[in-house]
């Protein structure tokens, strides 16, 4: 399975990518700041992004690019280890 990260704490980038490992998904991160994030992730199964470190602009083009793809996106207030932690196992649940 593989999954795309946008927005999180860039220092805690290895940390997502080591949990989302655990729960056996290929996680790719994004910061938020790249531009047209939404044509280049490629195909993921499902995206999980962090809105309060991504700008609104950054937000409604990601889910408008998704939404064409029919690409489920997850959002999350927090930005944290944990949170991803929780979406993650909801997902493979």
């Amino acid at each position: 399975m593989c999954a795309a990260l946008i927005g999180g704490m860039d220092r805690l980038k290895r940390d997502y990518i080591d949990e989302a490992k655990r729960h056996g998904v290929k996680l790719k991160c994004y910061t938020g700041k790249e531009r047209s994030i939404g044509n280049t992730m490629g195909n993921v199964d499902f995206v999980v992004m962090f809105t309060n470190k991504v700008s609104h602009k950054a937000k409604r083009d990601i889910v408008k690019a998704l939404k064409s793809k029919k690409t489920p996106v997850y959002m999350h207030h927090s930005c944290g280890v944990s949170t991803l932690r929780r979406c993650l196992g909801d997902v493979s649940n």
